[in-house]
């Protein structure tokens, strides 16, 4: 089993050897307890055999550094920012996942905003105003909503923001409706289209089609059909400088569902110059669902924000440059008492380094404004904070610990995401992490997770409290369903499955006709690389399944992000340690991708488990009644107990840290990424 004690002296051993050379090192005698498989003879045979050790080592020990004194940035106009990971797409229709979203929030722009801190009030970004039933720009039947296009905006490569760029910017994202991006978001109040997939269109009579079907086996008239009804959905007048949009249901969350990346606004003259869809009714099938490797804007980007792409290297930097025609002026901040005018950064650097001793090193040597730091990390830069603020309020105060200390540390920012882990019921032919492919004690078969009793082990041979207490510092908050505390529909005293080891063998007993104890079973289990809390999700499974039986063999392997995502996409990776952070502040934008969307797609839940989820998932999306749809999520949450789609973690609140120069961060609940034209940098005095 993978004991508290273990993990403790394993991370502790971690951290020390991660420990940076700019301070005097000491040579110390410390107690070191790992888990080690070995080779033995038994009744004649070789077996291998997993055990603990718990070993006396001597070790090299690098005590806290002294934290430097902020002198400020050595070049004010410049943004140095470490992490791992990069984007998979910076196609605005098909990116989803941070690390592209961070690049086109920055590049991009859509019709509208949240304000600042706010995470129910919108201001203005591309359209004039925000609709509302006051001015006119909501129907009574909350179906129609319209946008005055702001004019004289510029697109970094010279076109001029029209509304046919508007309109064209989501027909093309609706038609293309990749099952991997992001359209469901759209898909559903403008087509109505619960599966996220245009294929759920509208014959020639109006009615749909039905089942979805592929693009190909529509005839003319179809592929006719369906563009039309998106065109009639999605309506641009350039003369009247207005963007009609006519719902197919009343939307409650639509014009927070606008505000991210995939409402951004493409310069449609420029779009088509590099290959996209061409506008034309006739030829929309031909870009229909091309994923993000076939995308001719993947590796390109072009919008009206305050930053341009300078270069991406792919493996190595990001870098964005100042766009100087930014159209904000003084009567046209951000947000009230925001900023305008052209971005005070004029160049954002991006490093991508996924060792996390690195990224250490180079914030410590003031090298960069901001380092990814998970949360097992926090324990070596806490003691080097000096000011801590509060997220919400911007009250901040010297840490009374290391008032002198180099950086400064954001506390109370709730959090909206969480990492967890996702079975593939069905894995694809030919997938390279599943060993033989079959119950021979070298693999397993490519719907082993489609057993309950395999999905219920998971479950049960997790050790939720060694991950809290070792990865996540004690301050993570089970939750016992796909929706996260404190919002809508979590039910406080829905069941929720507990860590024990005799449990999770039983349910390995029963499994496959009961035949996992003798044979055996190996399998991989992915995470991307540098995500060291997610790995550490993986190795406490690894652990745990190696001390109920030898035979139960676990392997962790870390991918680039990209690969990650495109071998889960594949329905490839037996088990992936992922997370979710929420697109808009609604339990719908939970239980959606996790039951019926991408997740769910990505693990092949066969259809009569869909069809469960679907009915209530539905149901409660469309009711108005907050009661009702407390009722609806509970009967879900009892539903995803009894049938372990996934294994759900923590929660836990994500502080943030910078350098002390570093100026106007700010906080919104469901933000993700870095707003760069809100910094600025003190300058080193």
């Amino acid at each position: 089993m993978f004991k508290q004690m273990k993990v403790a002296l394993w991370l502790t051993a971690l951290l020390v050897l991660a420990a940076l050379a700019a301070c005097q090192p000491q040579t110390q005698v410390v107690e070191v307890t790992r888990v080690v498989t070995e080779t033995i003879t038994e009744e004649g045979q070789e077996v291998e055999v997993t055990r603990v050790v718990t070993e006396m080592q001597e070790v090299v020990v690098t005590s806290t550094p002294e934290a430097m004194a902020p002198m400020g940035a050595a070049d004010p106009t410049t943004w140095r920012e470490v992490s791992f990971g990069e984007p998979d797409s910076l196609d605005p229709a098909l990116g989803y996942e941070t690390s592209g979203g961070n690049v086109i929030q920055n590049v991009m722009e859509p019709l509208i905003i949240y304000d600042h801190v706010s995470p129910t009030d919108f201001v203005p970004a591309l359209a004039v105003e925000v609709p509302s039933l006051d001015n006119g720009g909501i129907s009574e039947d909350g179906r129609t909503y319209t946008f005055q296009i702001r004019e004289g905006v510029t697109f970094h490569a010279g076109g001029t923001l029209e509304p046919h760029d508007v309109a064209y910017s989501f027909q093309r994202g609706l038609l293309q409706s990749d099952p991997n991006g992001p359209q469901w978001l759209l898909m559903e109040p403008i087509m109505g289209f619960a599966s996220g997939d245009i294929t759920e269109a509208i014959d020639p009579e109006g009615n749909l089609i039905g089942d979805p079907a592929a693009v190909q086996a529509l005839d003319a008239e179809q592929l006719a059909a369906v563009c039309e009804a998106v065109q009639a959905a999605v309506v641009a007048d350039d003369a009247a400088g207005t963007v009609t949009f006519n719902l197919a249901v009343p939307w409650g969350p639509f014009l927070a569902t606008l505000t991210s990346t995939w409402g951004s606004i493409l310069d449609m003259e420029w779009a088509v110059e590099q290959g996209a869809w061409d506008g034309d009714c006739a030829t929309w099938q031909n870009w229909y669902a091309p994923g993000v490797e076939n995308s001719e804007l993947t590796p390109i980007i072009n919008g009206t924000g305050p930053f341009m792409l300078d270069h991406w290297t792919p493996g190595e930097e990001i870098v964005l440059t100042a766009y100087e025609n930014y159209w904000r002026t003084a009567e046209t901040p951000k947000w009230e008492g925001g900023p305008y005018g052209p971005a005070a950064l004029k160049t954002v650097i991006y490093s991508v380094v996924d060792e996390w001793g690195t990224r250490l090193a180079t914030f410590q040597a003031g090298d960069a404004e901001y380092v990814q730091v998970n949360p097992e990390h926090e324990i070596q830069v806490d003691p080097l904070v000096g000011v801590i603020c509060d997220a919400q309020t911007f009250a901040c105060e010297p840490n009374p610990e290391n008032p002198e200390g180099q950086f400064v540390k954001y506390v109370n920012r709730p959090g909206v995401n969480r990492t967890d882990i996702f079975p593939t019921f069905n894995i694809a032919e030919g997938s390279p992490y599943v060993g033989s492919g079959a119950l021979d004690g070298n693999g397993i078969p490519l719907d082993f997770f489609s057993d309950l009793n395999v999905r219920q082990a998971l479950a049960t041979c997790f050790n939720y409290e060694v991950y809290n207490e070792e990865v996540l510092l004690g301050q993570g908050v089970r939750n016992n369903g796909t929706i996260i505390k404190g919002m809508l529909g979590y039910n406080e005293d829905g069941p929720m499955y507990e860590y024990d080891p005799e449990a999770c063998a039983g349910y390995l007993e029963e499994a496959w006709g009961g035949v996992l104890p003798e044979t055996g079973f190996r399998f991989q289990v992915g995470f991307n690389t540098g995500n060291t809390t997610r790995q550490t999700i993986a190795e406490i499974l690894q652990a745990e399944f190696a001390a109920i039986n030898p035979l139960y063999q676990v392997e962790v392997v870390g991918l680039p992000w990209p690969t990650l995502l495109r071998s889960v996409r594949a329905s490839q990776v037996p088990i992936a340690i992922q997370g979710w952070q929420e697109d808009i502040h609604d339990p719908h934008n939970w239980v959606q991708p996790y039951l019926i969307g991408t997740y769910a797609t990505n693990a092949q839940i066969p259809d009569e488990l869909l069809s469960q989820y679907r009915d209530i998932i539905t149901a409660a999306a469309l009711e108005s009644d907050p009661a009702a749809r407390e009722a609806m999520y509970a009967e879900l949450q009892q539903l995803t107990y009894d049938t372990v789609p996934q294994v759900y973690l923590l929660q836990r609140d994500a502080p943030w840290y910078t350098q002390r120069w570093v100026n106007g961060y700010y906080y919104r609940v469901g933000a993700f990424g870095r707003d760069y034209y809100a910094y600025s940098l003190t300058p080193a005095q």
